[in-house]
């Protein structure tokens, strides 16, 4: 039978043949080192479940929730926005909970997209982005992902040349897959550009507290005027390591976050409310989690950095996420992305993320994310090491895909 039209317009998964090599490989008796997946493997910290034990008790908390949050939720994001940004929000207007910024972004392009409509999206960048708006009827055009002034020529480009004009801009930073940083000078400009044009700015700052070696990332709402065209999305999963708690958030112009919020009561009843009472006791911490979960995750970035280095994988250091974006060495670039996160499942017992996965722009590439303690990321390296010493002797019969196209 043909495929439904909302699942014809999505490209393949190329995760998924990873995925199902890397699962025959452990069924096996393989044990591979998994950095493909973006699953935090650390414990949500132990006051967050306890306030959960402790209100999932209650009986009166068993009932259905509304999905925009509870208020107490709600003012405690619009309170980190505060402090940490200096951004004021009305947790009654302009802040939504979700169900992790993927759903957020998902029910955002179902709110405000009509088919047809352009979508700015980055390239490499996170499936949803692009997927969400795909599956809401939505066409998009791919930009750069690098925030510098090589940004703004294409966009220029697409305003005089799309038909319609495009509808909204995506931002990304610390970009997923990329790692990539923007500045607030950058985002001076992306509003000045999006205000200049009449474009929605939706702006994905899942990683705003990952990150190393300098000052904190910035939000693109403490551009002043900002909150006239924008919606920011952040996440609990990578801060708080809370991934399968599955709690988000959008916060920004009330027009957008009340489509939002309207699509979202159709669809559904918000989280289960002792886990909006445990997310709202994060975020009122001394955010002490926080930096112990930054500390993990850059004392893995830099085993990774230095031992992938000597193994003659070049894994330049992150500044944010808790990703590595590597270019893949040059003896195996022309397979592609996809063939060659196979071969380290199939050679090294090594999972990595195909580069192609985040877009036809990122096949040169892989990403690598820090969810292995520092002893299996070296004997990633070491396992890696190995495989490509002795390549020549064992991909004799490797083709690339690439050689038929």
């Amino acid at each position: 039978m043909e495929e439904f039209h909302k699942v014809r317009r999505l490209p393949p998964y190329v995760f998924e043949q990873v995925n199902r090599l890397k699962a025959s490989a452990r069924a096996g008796g393989a044990d591979i080192i998994d950095l493909g997946m973006g699953n935090p493997d650390l414990p949500t910290p132990q006051a967050i479940v306890d306030k959960l034990c402790e209100v999932v008790q209650d009986p009166r908390t068993h009932r259905y929730s509304s999905s925009k949050g509870i208020p107490g939720l709600r003012r405690a994001q619009a309170a980190y926005y505060a402090r940490r940004f200096g951004v004021k929000l009305n947790p009654d207007t302009q802040v939504v909970a979700t169900l992790g910024s993927k759903e957020g972004f998902a029910n955002m392009a179902q709110a405000i997209t009509a088919p047809g409509d352009v979508i700015l999206c980055p390239n490499p960048t996170y499936p949803i982005h692009a997927f969400g708006f795909l599956m809401a009827g939505g066409v998009i055009r791919s930009m750069s992902v690098e925030p510098d002034e090589s940004f703004f020529p294409p966009l220029e480009r697409a305003v005089r040349h799309s038909i319609p004009k495009p509808l909204a801009l995506i931002l990304n930073y610390p970009s997923n897959p990329t790692a990539l940083v923007a500045t607030l000078d950058f985002y001076k400009d992306v509003i000045a550009f999006a205000k200049k044009h009449d474009i929605i700015v939706l702006s994905d700052l899942a990683y705003s507290e990952i990150y190393f070696d300098g000052a904190p990332p910035p939000s693109v709402l403490e551009v002043p005027g900002a909150m006239d065209v924008t919606v920011e999305f952040t996440s609990m999963s990578k801060t708080f390591s809370m991934p399968g708690w599955r709690m988000g958030f959008a916060v920004g112009n009330e027009r957008l976050i009340a489509a939002l919020t309207r699509v979202k009561s159709y669809l559904d009843y918000g989280a289960f409310t002792p886990i909006q009472v445990a997310a709202t006791h994060a975020l009122n911490g001394d955010g002490s989690d926080i930096a112990e979960v930054r500390n993990v995750y850059k004392r893995r970035r830099d085993v990774m950095v230095e031992s992938f280095g000597k193994a003659g994988f070049d894994v330049p250091p992150p500044a944010a996420t808790m990703f590595a974006w590597a270019k893949i060495p040059e003896k195996f670039r022309h397979l592609g992305s996809l063939e060659f996160s196979k071969l380290l499942v199939e050679k090294a017992d090594v999972a990595v993320a195909p580069g192609i996965g985040f877009g036809e722009m990122g096949d040169d590439y892989v990403r690598l994310a820090l969810v292995e303690n520092e002893h299996r990321i070296r004997q990633a390296a070491r396992n890696i090491k190995k495989f490509m010493s002795t390549a020549d002797e064992t991909m004799h019969n490797v083709i690339s895909l690439n050689a038929h196209r």
